[in-house]
Parts: C-alpha cells; structure tokens; sequence
C-alpha cells in the first residue's frame, strides 16, 4: 500500500504538502510509540511512524530509523520549525485528531504490519 493511500483512507492532514511525490513510497509496515528509543531500536525501516510527540527530535529519530512517514495523532501538530526541517530532510508528516490506538488498528486492518514477530 503506497503512503498516498494511507494518506487518503485515514483522513490525514498533510502537515509537508510540499513531499507529496514522497507519499509514492510502498508502506507495509508500521510502529507505533512516543518513547523515542523504542523507536530506533523498534521501528522497521521503510515504515510509518505513529506518535503524539512533536518535538524536533521525532524528525531526527525518524530519520535515523528510516521511517518513510510520520503521523501525528491525538490532535498533536509539530511547530513550524519542525515541519520546515522534516521538508528539508524529505519526510512527509501527517497529523489526525484520532488516538495512537485507532491509527494503529487502522493500519492494522489495512494490511500493515509491525516490524518484529
């Protein structure tokens, strides 16, 4: 399932409408966590990642763990300067007003797939 679908059938907002070429990416796995170590020892590369934290560190962590996305849940929106950096690095972010746990089961149902197991 291509990133752009996601996009479409969960309703997310597009936070870097700029990287919309970026949402051509093949997604088939997916991680769910606000602890940020988790994350780079957790998260499968090629992935989405889905948390409510939204401070600059999420993009560096992102990056490092090789995540083709990011969504932002629970109504929670990084600041400009966080949007600005995650465009100039290449990494599309979401943002839906839905909880960690939907978006997950959303993902879920939609065939995605956590990395270990």
């Amino acid at each position: 399932m291509t990133l752009e679908r996601i996009v479409r059938d969960l309703g997310l907002e597009r936070l870097t409408p700029e990287l919309t070429e970026n949402e051509k990416a093949e997604i088939s796995l997916a991680h769910a966590s606000d602890l940020l170590s988790d994350v780079l020892a957790h998260a499968p590369g090629g992935g989405v990642l889905v948390t409510s934290q939204t401070h600059m560190n999420v993009v560096a962590v992102a990056l490092h763990a090789e995540q083709s996305g990011v969504i932002f849940s629970s109504g929670m929106s990084p600041e400009a300067a966080v949007r600005e950096r995650a465009t100039a690095e290449g990494l599309p972010l979401f943002a839906t007003r839905e909880a960690t746990f939907d978006v997950a089961g959303k993902l879920y149902v939609a065939g995605l797939r956590g990395g270990h197991g």
